[in-house]
């Protein structure tokens, strides 16, 4: 992923002659982050937005629409903070573009030029394709992760139950129904406040409850 988002920023930058290229993801909270940046001038510019939560990537998050600011030296209002920063690195003119699909936004794609000015209408749609070919790629990306962490968890309270189901099976023995071993066990476990499964994994490995 940090290959292809700093592939993407280049080949934005080239496309179009931009000064600089950033793009800015949300986690897991919301919040948004350095995700790559094309020149150390943009990441540190990039850090500016994520610290004082202003300017045009968190204007397009935010919105969910494209942020335009053909005269950058005329947005101090707008963005009190980021205008200085980016007039100090010769940043003239921006545009914005949201990372989103169906309603949901996930970041946005920061493209900035030395020169003031509007952007050409192909460059604009050529831009805003790339960058939902990209948020496509990071929502999938992003899911089969958290398929993989749903399938590990599910896992585990498998094998957790196993471990349990074993358990009550010792404790009940011949003379005792596996819903009175299983209240046992769990009475024994939250009295101590241990964990059932630690609990149930001593029964097995010793045939009987700790000490």
């Amino acid at each position: 992923m940090e290959d292809f988002l700093h592939l993407l920023v280049e080949r934005c930058g080239e496309l179009v002659g931009a000064a600089a290229v950033g793009v800015m993801l949300s986690d897991e909270y919301g919040s948004l982050r350095i995700a790559s940046a094309s020149t150390e001038d943009m990441r540190a510019l990039e850090l500016l937005e994520m610290q004082q939560q202003q300017g045009p990537c968190y204007e397009a998050y935010d919105t969910g629409e494209q942020v335009i600011e053909a005269d950058i030296s005329g947005a101090h209002d707008r963005w009190p903070d980021f205008t200085p920063r980016a007039l100090d690195l010769e940043l003239r003119s921006v545009h914005a573009f949201p990372m989103r699909l169906r309603g949901q936004t996930i970041g946005a794609l920061n493209v900035f030029f030395h020169e003031p000015g509007g952007f050409d209408e192909i460059d604009i749609h050529t831009l805003q394709a790339l960058a939902d070919v990209a948020t496509i790629a990071i929502v999938q990306e992003r899911a089969g992760r958290e398929s993989s962490v749903l399938a590990g968890q599910l896992q585990q309270a498998l094998d957790s139950r196993v471990v349990i189901e074993q358990a009550k099976g010792i404790l009940a023995g011949e003379d005792e129904d596996l819903n009175a071993a299983f209240v046992r066990l769990r009475s024994y476990s939250r009295d101590r406040n241990l964990r059932l499964r630690d609990v149930a994994q001593h029964v097995v490995e010793h045939r009987s409850l700790p000490d």
